[in-house]
Formats: structure tokens, sequence, C-alpha cells
């Protein structure tokens, strides 16, 4: 899942695929602000010029190459169901989290919060990105009767996913695989349809 691009000359895959590459392996070498332009250019074999027709500036490919990898590392399921899948998906998120890529991601939320540009374009490029592939499981819950349809998905979301960025960032709780499987098996008690929470436990 890629975002919107500018218009002009469509991007080369590879090229895209390499600069990207290129700039995930110079921060978690070094870090996000040692992650230049000029030394992705020279990582990637991509000259200066063409990274600039298709990223502002290296924070942009950051948040890129980020998205990049977390669908890479933590995609989204599809097991039929909505329970499982959320379990799944945020596993993978705190997976993630807890991985060197997390302190590169709490690096970019670091810098977004004095560059207003940067933290639109984290929630345009990554954030929003990120929901929407997610958002699919819901859908998914709602059309086999698992999930209310009566709720707000977007606070649903919220409920099972937003502690793992909470605690990465406060250090508040666990990010562990345990703590995944809690926190959706406690909303999924808010988040079930009638009909399931009315169903016999087995």
């Amino acid at each position: 899942m890629t975002p919107s691009r500018p218009r002009g000359r469509p991007r080369s895959e590879e090229h895209r695929h390499a600069v990207l590459k290129a700039a995930m392996e110079l921060m978690q070498e070094d870090d996000l602000r040692r992650a230049s332009i000029d030394r992705i250019a020279q990582r990637s074999g991509v000259s200066k010029a063409t990274i600039y027709k298709w990223w502002p500036n290296r924070t942009a490919v950051a948040i890129e190459a980020f998205l990049y990898q977390m669908m890479a590392e933590a995609p989204v399921p599809d097991t039929g169901s909505a329970a499982e899948d959320f379990r799944l998906a945020l596993r993978g998120m705190m997976r993630l989290y807890t991985s060197p890529l997390g302190e590169i991601f709490a690096q970019l939320i670091g810098e977004s919060q004095f560059y207003p540009t940067e933290r639109e374009r984290i929630r345009t490029h990554q954030v929003n990105v990120r929901r929407a592939a997610v958002r699919k499981i819901w859908d998914r819950g709602v059309a086999r009767g698992e999930l209310d349809p009566n709720l707000d998905p977007e606070v649903a979301l919220d409920l099972i996913f937003a502690p793992a960025l909470y605690r990465r960032a406060t250090g508040h709780g666990g990010l562990t695989p345990a703590d995944a499987d809690a926190i959706v098996a406690t909303a999924m008690r808010a988040l079930a349809s009638r009909s399931v929470r009315a169903a016999p436990t087995p």
C-alpha cells in the first residue's frame, strides 16, 4: 500500500525499493538524523535529483521506509476471525515497536512534534495507510456478524491499537505477545456483536 504520489514521471519500483532499503539500513546503523539524502543516494545508487523528485526531504523518505518495513514485518492477517486478526496484528505491531525499528519510529514521532508539516505527513503517509489496512479487519468482522455494526470503527481501532503506541511512548506497560492478547480479549468483549456476546460459552 503506497501513499499518493506527486505528478510527474512514475517512480521505478526498483529504484524506490533501493531508496527505502538504503534509508532503513542507514537509520538502523546510525540514527534518523544521519540518514541524509546524500548518504541515501550513495547507498542506494539512485541520484539525489531523482530522490528529490519523489520525496521532499529525508524525513519523508524515512516515513515511507518505516511504513514499507511495517507492512512487511507486521502484515495485516486474514484468518477468518476478527478477534484473531486483531490479536495477530497487534502482536506484530508490538514486536515492531520493541525491535530496533521501534527506536526509529520514536525518533520520527519525536521530531515531528516540532514540525507540523512532518507531523501531518506521518498522519497521512503512515498512520492513515496503516489504519486503512486494519480497518479491513473491522469491516470483515462486521460482515460476518462478529462485531457490533453500530459502533464507531475509528474509536474501536483506537481501543485496540492505541495502547501499543502509549506503552511504547511512556513505558507504562509491556509490549509482549501476552499483553497484546490481553488487550484484544478485553476490547473484544466491548466490540462484539450482541449475538456473539449472547452465545453460550462452550
